[in-house]
């Protein structure tokens, strides 16, 4: 064996640091608490300061990522990828468990992702830290002190008392995970936020989950290749390298990639990970509502192999049902429950479908109804226009397709099937319309336009956009 060889089968893995996102309910402090963990544990007088602008940075050996958390859990996920090592869900002292907190939990659960509880703004007169734990307990996250097994840390953002345990805490749940990673070994990176800057082009920021990303170097997120020009890191600092847990932003790619892109040093269609979860997005997925628990555990026992349940619960349809079931493309089956007129109206107008039954084998015929389609999407569709990707960019958060229509005309507020080669691969509906600065209504034959899709979708140069309507059975 040469010495070239024996070089090669050294171990040369490390711990690398873990990768820790916050979520919970709006003004629970997730924000402010980031904010404190920077200010009270980097020294002032580091050269670059405290220049937070890339979406995550690095304390003590833990990279947080600063980013909305369920749209990074979703996006990431939709495309087979958790980044995230760690989970901090927050919860406030004074408000305790509310609706985004059990939301923030289901993501979690979907996830697979391990996690632990701060519960903060314990400084205020109002906070009942036993009152939050006995809610947390309620919705199934128990914790320790309680007979469970929840690692919770009492914080507060505003005075700092805390955060000392929290940090410790992170780094020991971290030590039991065993992160390693081999610096010496292929690249792997994931992409965590990407825009377009009028100055400096695509720009995309990274994880690095393997290997080591150096200044020059020809990159790939996914199939969209990058010249590395410039790696900065959350300091807004020029570096020559980034490792393993290191979060940076590249400059160099042509066009931005797609939040949950894997980064590479080969092009690729699909990692692995990544066919698995595009498998699951092809099942009719369903958000169930019904009347008792013991319903919705009747249902899902019976449903067929293809179904997929994003979320479940006891209690009439809410608007918060319709919004998920907008951003995730889902259906809304009702059983045995009301929809009043304000969330009827809103899914009418956010074309979300909710279907109502009172009969368990209507209801599950329903579902089946609806398999066939999926099975033959174009069945029973009029279709009204098709139209071209020739483009895609980043504007804030949205992703704009950008088209050509090739026949008939395409409408805001349609719904619309994503076509690639001879293959339906998705459908969506027209959030929005425009053409130049203008928003408008219909693009005709012939007419370049930006679209934006609701719930987004993956797509790419070259795929077709149908637009069509529902033909009235006979």
């Amino acid at each position: 064996m040469t010495k070239k060889a024996k070089k090669k089968e050294k171990d040369t893995s490390i711990t690398r640091p873990p990768v820790v996102a916050l979520v919970g309910h709006i003004d629970h402090g997730k924000t402010t608490l980031l904010d404190k963990i920077r200010q009270t544990r980097i020294a002032s007088g580091e050269p670059g300061g405290i220049t937070q602008h890339i979406g995550a940075y690095q304390v003590e050996g833990i990279t947080f990522i600063d980013t909305p958390g369920h749209a990074a859990f979703s996006k990431m996920r939709a495309r087979g990828v958790e980044v995230t090592d760690l989970v901090i869900l927050v919860v406030a002292a004074d408000e305790g468990v509310q609706d985004q907190t059990e939301e923030s939990y289901k993501y979690i659960q979907a996830a697979e992702v391990t996690f632990l509880v701060v519960i903060n703004k314990i400084d205020l007169p109002e906070a009942n830290i036993d009152k939050v734990k006995g809610q947390l307990s309620e919705i199934g996250i128990v914790p320790e002190d309680y007979g469970g097994d929840i690692v919770v840390v009492p914080v507060s953002a505003q005075t700092g008392d805390g955060i000392d345990d929290l940090l410790e805490m992170i780094n020991l749940m971290a030590e039991m995970e065993e992160l390693t990673a081999d610096p010496e070994g292929d690249l792997e990176g994931v992409v965590i936020e990407s825009s377009l800057d009028r100055q400096r082009g695509a720009l995309a920021t990274i994880i690095v989950k393997n290997g080591r990303l150096q200044k020059g170097e020809e990159i790939y997120a996914e199939k969209k290749p990058a010249k590395v020009k410039a790696l900065i890191n959350w300091k807004g600092n020029h570096v020559d390298q980034a490792l393993p847990g290191d979060p940076v932003e590249i400059l160099g790619f042509k066009e931005a990639p797609l939040v949950g892109s894997i980064v590479s040093k080969t092009p690729q269609e699909r990692l692995a990970a990544e066919e698995k979860v595009s498998e699951e997005a092809g099942k009719l997925k369903v958000i169930l509502k019904a009347d008792v628990s013991g319903s919705i555990e009747a249902i899902k026992a019976n449903l067929p192999e293809e179904i997929q349940v994003i979320n479940s619960g006891v209690g009439p349809v809410t608007e918060r049902d319709v919004f998920m079931g907008q951003s995730t493309g889902a259906n809304i089956y009702a059983f045995n429950v009301k929809l009043n007129s304000a969330v009827e109206n809103l899914a009418k107008q956010s074309q979300v479908e909710v279907i109502q039954a009172n009969i368990i084998y209507e209801l599950f015929e329903e579902i089946e109804k609806r398999l066939e389609e999926e099975r033959d999407p174009m069945e029973n569709k009029q279709i009204l226009g098709r139209a071209e990707i020739l483009a895609e960019f980043k504007m804030g958060d949205k992703l704009i397709a950008g088209g050509q229509v090739v026949e008939g005309k395409i409408y805001q507020g349609q719904k619309i099937f994503l076509q690639r080669k001879e293959e339906i691969v998705d459908k969506s509906v027209l959030a929005s319309l425009r053409h130049g600065k203008d928003d408008i209504e219909t693009a005709n034959k012939g007419q370049e336009f930006g679209a934006v899709f609701s719930p987004a979708l993956d797509f790419r140069k070259g795929d077709v956009i149908i637009s069509y309507k529902d033909e009235k059975a006979d």
